[in-house]
């Protein structure tokens, strides 16, 4: 095998077969030393470690990492008026984040809370043209070709019902 010594992000690579980690550029392999894959895998998992009821009403919203002197803390947000239920159930999320990941990943929870914010639609089954906002609708009726207008107009059904 022969050493490279052009490689802007490394310094000496061999040339062949590489772990992902050594191709990943240099500002990544500090995000995710930083442990970033650790709020990752909470949101992937958070329906397990908080439970079905809580999993409804809140969600984390950032993972600060220690470093010698501070702690490690969960940023959670909180739906307004279920405050209490997460208070009281705090330690043993922390439990169940700490037994998943093997080691004591979370020493501190922060609470925020947030409005729900409920969405009403109204529904007009005989119109599409009624789904997209006026401003866009002309410039979908200017369309020519009548796919594209078609396409256009099932698109903006789709963003209007997310």
């Amino acid at each position: 095998m022969q050493l490279k010594n052009n490689t802007k992000q490394r310094s000496g690579t061999i040339q062949g077969l590489r772990s992902l980690k050594d191709t990943l550029p240099k500002n990544i392999k500090k995000i995710i030393n930083k442990r970033g894959h650790i709020y990752s895998e909470t949101l992937n998992n958070w329906k397990l470690i908080v439970g079905e009821k809580l999993f409804e009403v809140c969600y984390p919203k950032s993972f600060k990492s220690s470093n010698k002197f501070g702690v490690n803390s969960l940023i959670i947000m909180v739906e307004r008026g279920h405050e209490v239920d997460l208070e009281y159930s705090k330690k043993e999320i922390i439990d169940k984040m700490n037994s998943f990941f093997g080691y004591t990943v979370v020493e501190k929870i922060k609470f925020t809370s947030f409005n729900k914010i409920k969405n009403y639609s109204f529904k007009n089954k005989n119109s599409k043209e009624s789904v997209a906002k006026n401003k866009y609708q002309k410039k979908i009726n200017d369309v020519k070709n009548d796919k594209i207008k078609k396409s256009l107009q099932e698109l903006t059904k789709v963003f209007r019902e997310k």
